[in-house]
């Protein structure tokens, strides 16, 4: 297997598990899901937040995950950055465990800001502007 072929099975792996993985976010988010309310309460967010978010989520997982639209996947790329650090230093300054277990409240974003960023820099030219 060549060289490019492995950064495209990379690329598509960490975009799965990062950008497009925010499908689910989103949704739960847009719905207003009690998991999703229950994160906004405890970080002191307000509930009807959680439509604007999931909104957002939903749109940059659609345009990395889809073709085309080079200049789109830029700014859903830095969406996703600036939400997944927010997140973090929310619960951060929140006092919340940075890993405690299945507790990972600060640990997760920071996790899934590493699949995004490996999606960014693997992405194929194509995909680039």
């Amino acid at each position: 297997m060549n060289k490019e072929k492995i950064k495209l099975i990379l690329f598509w792996v960490f975009t799965i598990l990062g950008p497009t993985s925010f499908l689910m976010g989103g949704y739960l988010n847009i719905t207003l899901a009690e998991q999703a309310i229950t994160g906004l309460k405890h970080l002191g967010y307000p509930v009807y937040f959680g439509h604007i978010l999931g909104f957002w989520k939903l749109v940059g997982a659609v345009v990395i995950t889809i073709p085309g639209l080079p200049r789109l996947k830029e700014w859903a790329y830095a969406g996703f950055v600036f939400n997944l650090t927010s997140a973090a230093a929310s619960h951060y300054f929140n006092g919340d465990p940075f890993f405690n277990g299945s507790n990972a409240q600060i640990a997760s974003p920071l996790i899934f800001l590493v699949f995004v960023i490996l999606s960014y820099v693997l992405r194929p030219d194509s995909r680039k502007i």
